[in-house]
């Protein structure tokens, strides 16, 4: 399984490569919004460190930006996904799980230009941006379980209905507003292609009392033990 960072701030997309080794960057406005920058600047920021790490080209390290949430109509999310995705051969264009979205999602794709269905809440939702080829889609984890829903059926499920019509590593899926390690695991035991989550959800899922207690104990011994 892959892992993403969900973040915009460099000095956690470069902390995160450096450490975990990520395999690619999702953001979204929020993301944009807590890094202290302009949109474009803080896009731009993250190609010109793609390039300088010699990272460049979406099968290498995607990077998911956005497009603007205010925009609803079909041909408009195609203007703007043009103008994101020139700024780097990295970029995947995040479009929204609508009707206009997935007809927009699906001329990108012909056009050249990839994309990542976003705001996914069903296996339903996932269908359609798989068939007209989209580099991913993005079911979303977090803001379900937090609602009282248990999200392992559901990404079992849209991984199965992958398998059953060839879609399975083609379209990838990424388990997307991941909060917790758990969450990850459960992705994971589905078959998931990509978790997305932030960086302090990686460290805790490093993190384990045995571990600690473990580190503890031998510690202890090594400190009684003659050199």
């Amino acid at each position: 399984m892959k892992y993403f960072l969900d973040s915009a701030k460099m000095d956690e997309i470069k902390y995160a490569y450096e450490t975990f080794g990520i395999d690619g960057v999702t953001t979204n406005p929020k993301h944009i919004m807590l890094s202290g920058k302009p949109f474009m600047t803080a896009i731009t920021d993250i190609a010109e460190w793609i390039k300088a790490e010699g990272l460049t080209g979406e099968s290498v390290f995607p990077v998911s930006v956005e497009i603007n949430p205010h925009i609803e109509a079909e041909a408009e999310m195609i203007e703007e996904a043009e103008k994101i995705a020139a700024v780097s051969p990295n970029f995947v264009i995040k479009i929204p799980a609508t009707i206009d979205g997935v007809a927009a999602a699906r001329k990108l794709e012909k056009m050249g230009i990839r994309t990542n269905v976003t705001l996914i809440f069903s296996a339903a939702q996932a269908i359609l941006p798989a068939k007209n080829g989209s580099r991913f889609v993005s079911p979303f984890i977090g803001w379900k379980e937090a609602n009282g829903e248990d999200c392992r059926e559901y990404i079992q499920n849209i991984v199965k209905i992958y398998k059953n019509y060839g879609f399975y590593g083609k379209t990838e899926i990424i388990c997307a507003a991941v909060r917790t390690p758990k969450q990850i695991t459960d992705c994971a035991v589905a078959g998931a292609d990509i978790v997305t989550t932030g960086l302090d959800i990686y460290k805790d899922s490093m993190k384990h009392a045995y571990t600690t207690q473990g580190i503890g104990t031998f510690t202890d011994a090594w400190d009684h033990t003659a050199v």
